[in-house]
């Protein structure tokens, strides 16, 4: 039987539905119930209130702060120059503090819970996270951080990046972070344009039962942040580690220690003051300074946590993050739905494969968080945790990073657990949020993700920009929403912001996927719009040719470019074999086989390649770009935001490719 593309299951069932009790008792039926009688509305389903969520956009948001119970006061305005993409203000009147709202839902039990592989366990109870953060925000204060600055922080994801952050927040100052493992001129290539006063570093860290020390690198990074007044190196494989290499450089506890917790103060900035700058992957230059404001992150992030994700007040929440990837920011504002943070730092797959699902079990985990590759990774090693673990506890599983094929799908059930919500979700640095994410009210379909977020008026565009269904097109948003950056760092007057995001479809913003409607009313996406093969004129999402090929055992792991060739374009595919095997004729016609039968002749792929490793960013997404670059000879302006640019030697001057 020939496979249905990606998105399409060839069952006609939906894997999981959810049960009426567990409908009735969410937040997004409480919600619901809550919106309609509020305005008099009849909203009878979601398909409803969604509609309502667009169109009435300024109800939706303010009624969703009032709902939460949201501290701050959003002023009289809830949209001036509602007409602009970009230009629109939300609630230009406002006042609110982010920290403010985190630190007055976090749960006065255990608030955080860390585990360091199996090196470190640690837990923050609600009054200790909030005398961590008195006691910094004073220190922040005495090293001269105020409204405004910057706080930039090379850090692992445990309790005390989450106070530096809280405490930074309370004081209207902004907030920057990317993970340990970044090399020197990743980090200076981002925060030297930001120009902090404070950095936050460990004296090291643990990956895969290794440790990794980082005061060199840090000592060499502040030769290139001058405006750094001190270096506050956090005590985390060494208890008293050495600091005095580094310029500024002070341990954590001395930093903190002449001043007395107290009750924190914070600081209320107006909706749009910057909250966050987070960083484009820079695989293409230096990377881009993407500034998030304060209050649309903070209603976006409560909205997909307790609507879209159903988080209540005692959950305890997960999420397999670095601090360098958006999705530690999205965990972390977990606290203002009141759920305990649960925090890790290593490798998910250390020791034995098991871990995240030992963490699940040991710590009462109800919503897991992780990335596509993982769970394919999972699969391929034959992991089967509803066999080797209770997960009684757990209700939800969140997949992103990469499109989550339906076979991972039908694995999640087959071999995780029955009964849970999996959600894939996609959106991106560039909102710091979602686009398409989870419906926990709603069936889960193989390979769909369910719905488009509350408020975000999402939809496919053909290259006339009309809107699309049941075929591929842009994704873009049609209206204007809060999480939209405030801009780029060092971008006056932002031409670069605009020709990111506006430049292709008027006062519509385009957010760079190739996406499609279905017939369910979920969403597919096939990968990067910008890395779309297009032979012959016909537009090929990379992710139709990953479904095919990764379900092959002889295959760990595939990337698929365009190699221009003869005035056209051909498809090249590379793939990393299993350890002891050879890319020979007879694996070749399997693959151009199965790709041919499954998906088009215009997919098989005109070269066939087996490399020993893929590049990809810090955050585990495969760099198509890049290789394609490689193969192409052109220059690879940004290797420092790769986690293993040496990759990229095997794609450089391949034979196989010259005919």
């Amino acid at each position: 039987m020939d496979q249905p593309p990606p998105g399409q299951s060839l069952s006609d069932q939906p894997l999981w539905t959810p049960s009426e009790a567990r409908v009735a008792a969410s937040n997004l039926t409480a919600f619901r119930q809550a919106a309609s009688a509020r305005f008099g509305l009849r909203l009878d389903d979601y398909d409803a209130l969604y509609d309502w969520s667009v169109a009435g956009k300024e109800d939706f948001w303010r009624f969703l702060w009032e709902w939460a119970g949201l501290k701050g006061d959003l002023g009289g305005v809830a949209l001036a120059d509602g007409d602009k993409m970009p230009g629109a203000r939300w609630f230009p009147e406002a006042s609110l503090n982010y920290a403010e709202n985190m630190l007055a839902n976090a749960p006065e039990g255990e608030a955080v819970v860390f585990w360091a592989e199996d090196k470190v366990k640690r837990r923050w109870s609600g009054a200790e996270l909030k005398a961590e953060v008195s006691r910094l925000q004073q220190a922040l204060k005495a090293a001269g951080v105020g409204k405004g600055d910057r706080v930039a922080a090379v850090v692992p994801n445990m309790p005390e990046t989450l106070a530096a952050m809280l405490a930074t927040a309370s004081l209207g100052a902004i907030w920057s972070s990317c993970s340990p493992d970044f090399g020197a001129q990743g980090i200076t290539d981002r925060f030297g344009q930001i120009e902090p006063t404070v950095l936050f570093a460990p004296d090291a860290y643990w990956y895969n039962g290794k440790s990794h020390d980082v005061r060199a690198k840090i000592a060499q990074v502040l030769t290139e942040l001058p405006t750094v007044k001190a270096a506050v190196i956090i005590p985390y494989v060494n208890e008293t580690p050495d600091v005095s290499a580094i310029r500024g450089g002070v341990t954590w506890g001395d930093f903190i220690a002449p001043f007395v917790a107290a009750e924190p103060s914070f600081e209320r900035v107006a909706f749009n003051h910057p909250l966050f700058i987070l960083y484009s992957s820079g695989t293409t230059g230096k990377p881009k300074c993407i500034v998030h404001g304060t209050g649309g992150t903070l209603l976006q992030h409560v909205k997909e946590h307790r609507l879209h994700s159903d988080v209540k007040p005692g959950d305890r929440v997960f999420y397999y993050t670095t601090c360098g990837w958006m999705m530690w920011n999205w965990l972390v504002s977990g606290l203002a739905a009141g759920a305990t943070l649960l925090l890790y730092d290593g490798s998910p797959f250390a020791p034995d494969g098991n871990i995240l699902f030992d963490y699940a079990d040991a710590e009462g985990m109800t919503l897991l968080g992780t990335s596509a590759k993982f769970i394919q990774q999972a699969e391929k090693s034959g992991l089967e945790p509803m066999r080797t673990h209770r997960l009684d506890t757990l209700r939800a599983l969140a997949s992103t990073g990469s499109p989550l094929m339906p076979e991972n799908f039908e694995y999640v059930y087959r071999a995780i657990k029955a009964d849970i919500h999996l959600a894939s979700i996609s959106g991106g640095t560039d909102i710091v949020s979602c686009f398409v994410l989870g419906n926990p009210t709603a069936p889960v379909w193989a390979g769909e993700l369910q719905t488009a977020g509350l408020g975000m008026a999402v939809a496919a565009f053909d290259d006339a920009g009309h809107a699309v269904s049941g075929e591929k097109g842009e994704l873009v948003c049609t209206r204007p929403f809060p999480c939209m950056p405030v801009g780029f760092w060092a971008d006056p007057d932002g031409a670069k912001y605009r020709a990111a995001y506006f430049e292709r479809f008027p006062n519509v913003w385009t957010h760079g996927d190739f996406i499609e409607r279905t017939v369910h009313g979920g969403w597919v996406i096939y990968g990067r719009s910008d890395a779309v093969l297009n032979p012959g004129g016909v537009r090929i999402g990379t992710a139709e040719i990953y479904r095919q090929v990764e379900q092959l055992p002889e295959i760990l792991e595939a990337v698929c470019i365009g190699q221009e060739w003869d005035g056209d374009v051909r498809v090249i595919l590379f793939v990393v074999l299993r350890e002891g095997l050879v890319l020979d004729k007879a694996l070749e016609d399997t693959i151009r086989k199965r790709i041919k039968e499954n998906c088009s002749p215009r997919h098989v792929p005109a070269r066939i390649v087996a490399v020993k490793d893929i590049p990809r960013t810090r955050s585990g997404k495969i760099t198509e770009l890049a290789v394609r670059d490689a193969v192409h000879g052109r220059p690879i302006k940004n290797t420092e935001a790769l986690a293993n640019p040496m990759a990229l030697d095997e794609f450089r001057e391949r034979p196989e490719l010259e005919g």
